[in-house]
């Protein structure tokens, strides 16, 4: 069944053993990171050693689910060379790591054999789907969930056909 998500928040709290994430998009044009973006943009770096400063209060939501026993991957498809955006969050996935996720990269040429649902997702326990919508321009527009068992598997066997391919954010260079 389709039906609106409920807070991310809510769904990564009740989540026991693995959340899986796998994003597909060169831009994404939160107005909430757009702060943090613009800093960035004028030279700002998170700094390795004050964690008080880094992005909250998604970093301490992925410390608590990992410290839990639950394990959150993140895959990222990315065009080469790589847009801006994406620079922004590789200067800044070394935080993602510290908290306990484990991201992956995957250029773009080296996905073109794998079938791919057509929107970013989440897959929780490997039993409910997240979708997220966004704009050409990487607005973000809404999302779904859905626990349909056809569903749920074409977007793991395709996170996981990523994820196997994909290079460690320690071994990967932009």
């Amino acid at each position: 069944m389709w039906q609106s998500a409920p807070p991310f928040s809510e769904l990564l709290a009740a989540c026991q053993h693995s959340a899986v994430h796998l994003e597909m998009r060169d831009h994404y044009d939160d107005p909430d990171e757009a702060p943090r973006v613009a800093a960035w943009k004028a030279g700002h770096r998170p700094d390795p050693d004050d964690r008080s400063t880094w992005w909250r209060p998604w970093l301490d939501m992925v410390a608590e689910t990992v410290s839990r026993g639950v394990a959150i991957r993140r895959a990222r498809i990315v065009s080469e060379p790589v847009s801006e955006y994406t620079r922004y969050l590789y200067d800044g996935t070394f935080t993602n790591v510290a908290a306990g996720e484990q991201i992956r990269w995957l250029p773009r040429r080296k996905s073109s054999d794998l079938a791919l649902p057509g929107n970013d997702f989440w897959v929780f326990d490997g039993r409910l789907v997240r979708f997220g919508y966004f704009s050409g321009e990487g607005t973000y527009l809404g999302d779904e969930v859905t626990d349909e068992p056809a569903v749920v598997k074409l977007c793991a066997d395709a996170f996981d056909s990523v994820w196997s391919r994909a290079t460690p954010h320690e071994e990967y260079r932009i």
